[in-house]
């Protein structure tokens, strides 16, 4: 559940967050008022506390008369704080690229779709990718602020089995090890994938290895 919870999160804030960095760099001035909200939303979210958003989330489904799970509660809180994360590391990604790739891919007639995901995105992947794994790794340990709200994962499982009497120490320090067996093989995948993206990125070209 704690990994479910995650990966759909930050799968899902992913796409949102790309779709928000499409509408953030398009230079278009009918799409001010649309980049100001942007900004402001990444702004926002970024800045409160994960336990907060949870219980602003849970409360505003009930204030809304929705009945969905907790398990769908917590996959919105991460969602949204995931969105505004990601987004701030694809744009930082956009940025990086030399304005002279836009430019080219202008007098190729590349429209603004094909021109992000055929010309930047593949530049700024070993750019996003590191920081992507990182912020995934810390969805999965901020799940476990969820069981505040009730939701079933990882340490609301610990705090049952410590409840029945089974001590403190085994219960906890099996959530412990079990969050440590999810997060450390993301971190190792996550460097390897880097370690990848540099090698395919930077190869020389046959002129600079002469």
């Amino acid at each position: 559940m704690t990994l479910s919870m995650a990966a759909i999160g930050s799968a899902l804030g992913f796409i949102f967050a790309m779709t928000l960095v499409y509408f953030r760099t398009w230079p278009s001035y009918w799409l001010i008022p649309l980049r100001y909200l942007i900004v402001a939303y990444v702004e926002v979210f970024r800045r409160i506390p994960f336990l907060v958003l949870a219980f602003l989330v849970f409360f505003a489904t009930k204030a809304l008369g929705l009945n969905i799970s907790l398990f769908f509660v917590a996959c919105a809180t991460v969602v949204l704080m995931a969105t505004a994360f990601i987004a701030e590391i694809i744009r930082a990604g956009f940025e990086s690229i030399r304005p002279n790739q836009w430019e080219s891919a202008e007098v190729l007639n590349f429209g603004r779709a094909r021109t992000i995901f055929y010309v930047i995105w593949p530049q700024t992947l070993p750019i996003v990718v590191p920081s992507a794994f990182s912020y995934f790794v810390m969805f999965i340990k901020e799940t476990s602020l969820t069981s505040q709200i009730g939701a079933f994962e990882l340490m609301t499982a610990g705090k049952y089995f410590n409840n029945i009497g089974i001590t403190p120490i085994l219960s906890f320090g099996t959530c412990l090890a079990l969050y440590f067996l999810l997060s450390y093989p993301l971190t190792l995948l996550g460097h390897y994938v880097e370690r990848r993206l540099k090698g395919r990125f930077n190869r020389p070209t046959g002129e600079e290895a002469g």
